[in-house]
């Protein structure tokens, strides 16, 4: 079951891109759904050399702000919790350089997903201070940042 939001065409692909291929939609945990959209993504992009992925990553956060921006200016909301393309820049910045295997795929999923919803400053302050799709994207950016950080910890601790 999805609900209606007004404004929103999933038939616009900057509409449809900027709300996960529709798992914005979700009536509960929109961003969570949003990541999980960012999974198999990241499945495809594991194998490429660094370089490769963090060009990829790079690109999928700035068409992002472009994204987020358009979208939430034609829905009338700042940061509509459904606009989850930001969770998806999020996580593949988390997982850049994770060792290979399920448990990391997971351990970055919880990772992200807790800097996203706790926004420990300065997330919060970020949230908070920019507007538009720059501000959309840039809490998300620096809360896969802190995960990124916490999984290459782990990965140093326990590889």
């Amino acid at each position: 079951m999805t609900k209606r939001i007004p404004g929103l065409n999933l038939k616009n692909p900057v509409h449809l891109l900027a709300f996960g291929f529709g798992s914005g939609v979700a009536p509960k945990a929109p961003g969570t759904w949003g990541t999980l959209v960012a999974v198999p993504l990241f499945l495809l992009l594991q194998d490429l050399p660094l370089l490769a992925y963090l060009v990829v990553t790079v690109i999928v956060t700035l068409v992002g702000v472009w994204l987020c921006d358009v979208t939430a200016k034609e829905l009338g909301v700042h940061d509509h919790p459904g606009i989850v393309w930001d969770e998806i820049a999020g996580y593949l910045i988390t997982m850049i350089a994770a060792p290979a295997g399920w448990p990391w795929l997971v351990a970055g999923f919880v990772l992200f997903r807790l800097f996203d919803i706790l926004k420990p400053w300065p997330i919060h302050a970020i949230d908070r201070g920019v507007d538009g799709g720059l501000g959309i994207m840039l809490d998300d950016v620096l809360a896969g940042v802190m995960a990124f950080a916490c999984l290459q910890l782990l990965a140093y601790l326990f590889v």
